[in-house]
């Protein structure tokens, strides 16, 4: 199945690798979409300027972010009005050495309605958007335009393993998940990839590594995420409507 969904990727099937049928994904985006609110540095969450050593794709499970309520995603949008995500795009994140990582490095424009339009069915949240180019993009030093235009073409690269089945099994462990959409991604393999999963056990997001010039690379210990050999349940995809 693939990551993204049908609607982007039509113009881009040629340029994209061999692998299992799309998924029938929906999303119809609305005739009207909120301004989001400008986003900075706070206290608790400082400017930090630092030199880019390498980055993170993240992918939300869509799924579990409706069930439980993510502030990652606009509900309304995401999870009815008959639209229906697999993964959707966190961000792509710009990292620093040793675990630490640039953020809020310029004020951030709020983004167009144009913008946000185009990317919408990628990242389902107009704020979302917003924070992302205000905390990461900034760092980056291009446009809006061109940040999200580069992380669009990674996550369009993307294929899926079949999900449903992969929820449905029992004592699945992170390994074995990352084993799984390594195999669905040829050149991707399981050390290049990391879970986010809640402490209920439940697989949030799925981060990719990437060097400077935004190839797959084996992600650094300083990553983070689940234990190679922690279980790890699914929540199974949206249901076809």
């Amino acid at each position: 199945m693939r990551c993204s969904r049908r609607l982007i990727l039509a113009a881009l099937a040629l340029a994209l690798p061999a692998g299992a049928p799309a998924q029938a994904l929906r999303c119809n985006v609305p005739a009207r979409i909120a301004v989001p609110r400008a986003e900075g540095p706070t206290p608790r969450d400082p400017r930090r300027i630092m030199p880019i050593e390498s980055y993170t794709l993240a992918l939300i499970w869509a799924p579990e972010a409706c069930r439980g309520g993510s502030q990652n995603i606009d509900a309304g949008f995401a999870c009815g009005g008959g639209n229906r995500f697999g993964f959707v795009l966190h961000g792509l994140w710009p990292d620093g050495a040793n675990g630490s990582w640039p953020q809020y490095c310029r004020p951030a424009p709020v983004l167009p309605e144009t913008l946000i339009r185009r990317h919408l069915c990628t990242t389902p949240s107009a704020q979302l958007l917003q924070h992302e180019y205000a905390k990461h993009g900034t760092c980056t030093g291009v446009t809006p335009a061109a940040y999200f235009g580069q992380a669009s073409r990674l996550y369009a690269r993307l294929r899926c393993p079949d999900m449903r089945a992969l929820a449905a099994r029992r004592n699945l462990t992170a390994r074995q998940f990352a084993a799984a959409f390594a195999r669905a991604n040829p050149g991707l393999t399981a050390d290049m990839i990391r879970l986010n999963v809640n402490r209920r056990g439940w697989l949030e997001e799925v981060w990719i590594c990437l060097d400077t010039r935004f190839a797959w690379r084996a992600c650094p210990a300083t990553q983070g995420g689940a234990a190679a050999t922690r279980r790890i349940r699914l929540q199974p995809p949206m249901d076809r409507r």
